[in-house]
């Protein structure tokens, strides 16, 4: 690159790598609107914290009176999300940082092999270990074999009480769902006779039914509570958020990042990032809302909710912290970038379409036979898919 003139170029003779990195590289671009950005930080903190928090509060929280359908279109809404968001705004961006025919893709060892695909095929794989080994981990613990009977170590546990039925794959399954209205007497039965464990009343205070229209709470009873059945689902389903969560927030650090100190695109990046942030939020919130937490640890969910809500404030205050210096196109920050995104990538992929898709749809034993709501959540789920992929026009 020292001998390259980009004012005096041959292209006979010139290397492709020096002509690419010049065209691709530029200079800090910050130019001001400082009080706008500032704005930024308290405006994306605000929208995307009540984007986590709002299908975990519809899930929990007696006062609100969330309409059924309300919760789930927010949580196959933010499903969708997910899953656009691993293939637009990582995995795209990922071929553009470190891809071939890019400055990083052309030089030394990223040349030798196209590295975003291999790097989100590792991630993928990875986290399918991960969420195996918990898997594996908690029917050793409870001595579950797999597919089997749950009962036996229930029982032990509760000292004789009367077992839970159903095997460990349909208990899983059912305590990763938390929509499954006509499913009421096999849940009751779950949480009657988890030990320790007291059937709540309806959220809306009508009678034990399912009218579609309300978002009972008997429906959702397992996600508390100290039973047997409740911390074999968080032991379970917890170590695969964390990785989601993981993979969200690296996301959310690198536009933050650039939101602080980005150039003439920041108008337009300012309130597409609003909005990416907050759909993004309730994809984080909807995988979250369905995932039993023990009375112990009650503040995890919250905890995790406000950490989403954080990350992308902090990085833009960095951002502008570094705004005369910080440059998001040079080598390193494509380096970086390519890398979390790929990994980013794999993490949301796996998840949104394992985690979210297949256990809710296709593996699920609970799953609801009413075809309106059924078609409501596609829709939804849809809908979230194509205007986040939409958005990626633009951030």
């Amino acid at each position: 690159m020292s001998s390259f003139d980009p004012h005096s170029v041959d292209l006979d003779t010139a290397s492709q790598t020096d002509i690419i990195c010049y065209i691709n590289a530029s200079s800090n671009e910050y130019n001001g609107h400082l009080g706008a950005r500032i704005s930024a930080i308290f405006v994306i903190l605000i929208v995307s914290t009540c984007g986590t928090f709002f299908p975990v509060l519809a899930t929990r929280s007696r006062r609100l009176h969330i309409p059924l359908y309300v919760y789930l279109f927010a949580r196959y809404f933010g499903a969708g999300v997910i899953i656009a968001t691993a293939f637009v705004h990582l995995l795209d961006p990922a071929y553009s940082e470190i891809g071939p025919n890019t400055c990083v893709g052309l030089t030394g060892g990223w040349a030798v092999y196209s590295w975003p695909p291999a790097i989100v095929l590792t991630s993928v794989m990875l986290v399918f270990l991960m969420d195996f080994a918990a898997e594996f981990y908690v029917e050793g613990k409870y001595n579950l074999p797999p597919g089997g009977q749950i009962e036996n170590a229930v029982t032990r546990q509760a000292g004789g009480a009367e077992a839970v039925t159903g095997s460990s794959h349909e208990n899983h399954q059912y305590l990763h769902s938390a929509d499954q209205g006509d499913q009421q007497p096999a849940q009751k039965v779950l949480a009657q006779q988890a030990p320790g464990h007291v059937l709540d009343p309806p959220i809306d205070g009508s009678k034990d039914t399912d009218d579609g229209n309300s978002l009972k709470l008997a429906e959702l009873a397992h996600l508390s509570g100290d039973s047997t059945s409740t911390e074999l689902a968080f032991r379970q389903q917890i170590a695969a958020f964390l990785i989601l969560e993981f993979g969200v927030v690296f996301h959310s650090v690198i536009i933050g990042l650039n939101l602080g100190v980005v150039g003439d695109e920041f108008s337009t990046l300012y309130p597409v990032l609003v909005f990416h942030q907050t759909f993004e939020g309730l994809g984080i919130g909807a995988r979250l809302s369905v995932i039993p937490f023990p009375s112990r640890l009650q503040w995890m969910p919250w905890a995790l909710c406000l950490a989403y809500g954080l990350t992308t404030p902090i990085s833009i205050a960095i951002g502008l912290g570094l705004r005369y210096s910080y440059n998001g196109s040079s080598y390193t920050a494509n380096v970086v970038s390519g890398l979390l995104d790929s990994i980013s990538a794999g993490i949301l992929i796996y998840t949104g379409l394992v985690e979210m898709l297949a256990r809710d749809f296709l593996y699920n034993p609970s799953r609801t036979r009413d075809r309106k709501r059924i078609l409501f959540m596609l829709v939804s789920l849809y809908l979230g898919a194509g205007i986040m992929a939409l958005l990626g026009k633009w951030a």
